[in-house]
């Protein structure tokens, strides 16, 4: 019987040697930026990235690198040829991914093979016009240009589609947060899925988005976590986790992701 052992050692090598059998893991990318020039407790994006790491730890299938990605970021256009997907945390994405052809061009590798895109607060953003038709060919949303807005409020969150898989476990709520609003999306109109919703300025603003993309891939944008202290919200937390899976085609738990973190967990931490 020893060549039937040898058969299914065999089947069982070549099962794990080919990409996408035997249960490969998908590849993700956390990209953080060190301090941006906001004050302390602002735009914390590695610290923030950490917490997402912690929750995204225990999904199986799943591997996660975080990444500082400050300029020049050398390597970044060889790291998202080996990723399934990426998470933007960082000052101005729209404008950091265009400031650079080759970077520019790895994204756009990355999406056409159906790579799963995420963008967070600042990072679904450009000071400038000129990057955001480019970057709403990637991520489907941007608050970008001189027009954009942006206001600090305590305000209640609607979620907008209890029955999408992103909203499993989320419930409305009331936050402190500064939202950008009044985003710029993707045409045609009606191929982004509102999230979720803020009350600004006295009507009821799209501030977290999901799409389908043409290509085929999936995209997701938040323009809240400008205060780090949010991340102490379940709901933040399972909306960013469940996103990011989302966007990779990973099964979500009908009752949404447990996403627990400690008091420790939630400190900012030098580097």
């Amino acid at each position: 019987m020893n060549w039937r052992k040898q058969i299914v050692s065999l089947l069982v090598l070549f099962l794990f040697a080919v990409p996408g059998l035997g249960g490969s893991s998908k590849q993700l990318l956390l990209l953080g930026q060190s301090p941006d020039g906001h004050p302390p407790q602002t735009h914390e994006y590695m610290a923030g990235l950490r917490i997402l790491a912690k929750c995204l730890k225990p999904v199986p299938g799943l591997e996660v690198k975080i990444i500082r990605a400050d300029n020049p970021w050398k390597e970044g256009p060889e790291l998202l040829e080996k990723a399934d997907g990426v998470v933007l945390y960082l000052a101005e994405g729209a404008r950091w991914i265009a400031s650079d052809s080759r970077r520019q061009e790895a994204f756009r590798k990355l999406a056409a093979r159906g790579g799963g895109l995420v963008g967070l607060h600042w990072a679904i953003g450009t000071r400038e016009a000129e990057p955001i038709d480019g970057f709403l060919q990637l991520l489907g949303g941007c608050h970008g240009g001189p027009d954009r807005k942006y206001q600090v409020i305590e305000t209640e969150v609607q979620v907008v589609d209890p029955e999408h898989p992103i909203s499993r476990g989320v419930d409305n709520f009331r936050v402190h947060e500064e939202f950008y609003y009044r985003l710029k999306f993707a045409k045609p109109q009606g191929s982004i899925q509102p999230v979720l919703r803020a009350s600004l300025d006295g009507q009821w603003e799209t501030v977290s988005w999901s799409w389908q993309r043409p290509d085929g891939g999936r995209s997701f944008g938040f323009s809240g976590l400008h205060f780090h202290k949010n991340w102490s919200l379940p709901a933040y937390r399972r909306l960013v986790s469940q996103a990011v899976l989302w966007t990779l085609g990973l099964p979500i738990p009908k009752k949404g992701l447990p996403v627990e973190v400690t008091e420790e967990d939630l400190k900012l931490k030098e580097g």
